[in-house]
């Protein structure tokens, strides 16, 4: 993000506005919304929030839109976050704190949101244990049909070497044959050697999904306003 509009936002978020009220005109927009019209007559309370998540030094900032009827309904977020798009106007006048109780709305959001944020750690977490069992299967595949290969070849090797009839070929053999025998000690040295490899990337990723479950969460009211709609 750009370092002014950072400014910009950071300075926002530190503004005290006190409660208002405000006239949206549903005529005045230019086009029909087609969940905002049951409003029109209305009118009600309306707060924003600011949720933060921060987990593994990383942030999430969510607005949190709340608002009821004054007859005790509750607004779906998206019909807020629309009815404050509506043209209007600061009624003239002193508001006074809000008179409704808007924080179970906000809660319930609160909740929704953390748990969709479980759900999406969830599925990382499951992707990346798919893709470190089927890099750890794969290494140690190829670490094994290694080792299946060099078995063969000692086998053929100690089978010609009986088979051979002077001294010379007998000592080239068991040369042939020491020299195979390393080969396959390294393959299985490396087979352990993998598998301190897997064991050391899922303790990292149980550490990166530990992280993403100590999450400290904050609230901050940004603005409350009374509203009417006509």
């Amino acid at each position: 993000n750009h370092p002014l509009a950072e400014a910009v936002i950071a300075q926002a978020k530190t503004r005290e506005l006190p409660p208002a009220e405000l006239q949206f005109n549903y005529s005045d927009h230019d086009g029909k919304i087609s969940i905002l019209k049951p409003l029109c007559g209305q009118s009600g309370y309306l707060a924003l929030s600011l949720f933060t998540i921060e987990s593994l030094d990383q942030a999430e900032d969510h607005l949190i839109f709340s608002a009821m009827t004054d007859t005790g309904i509750s607004l779906d977020e998206e019909v807020a976050r629309r009815l404050i798009s509506l043209p209007g106007e600061v009624a003239q006048g002193v508001v006074q704190a809000l008179s409704v109780d808007l924080d179970g709305i906000t809660q319930k959001r609160q909740t929704e949101i953390r748990r969709t944020i479980s759900e999406r750690n969830a599925r990382f977490f499951e992707a990346e244990a798919e893709k470190l069992d089927g890099w750890a299967d794969d290494l140690k595949l190829r670490l094994e049909r290694e080792i299946k290969e060099f078995d063969r070849q000692i086998k053929e090797v100690r089978k010609a070497a009986v088979a051979s009839l002077t001294l010379e070929e007998k000592l080239v053999g068991q040369k042939q044959i020491k020299s195979l025998e390393s080969e396959r000690g390294k393959r299985r040295r490396a087979l352990f050697d993998a598998q301190d490899q897997i064991d050391q990337r899922r303790d990292k990723l149980i550490g990166e999904i530990e992280g993403k479950l100590q999450q400290k969460v904050s609230s901050q009211q940004l603005f409350a306003i009374r509203w009417q709609v006509q």
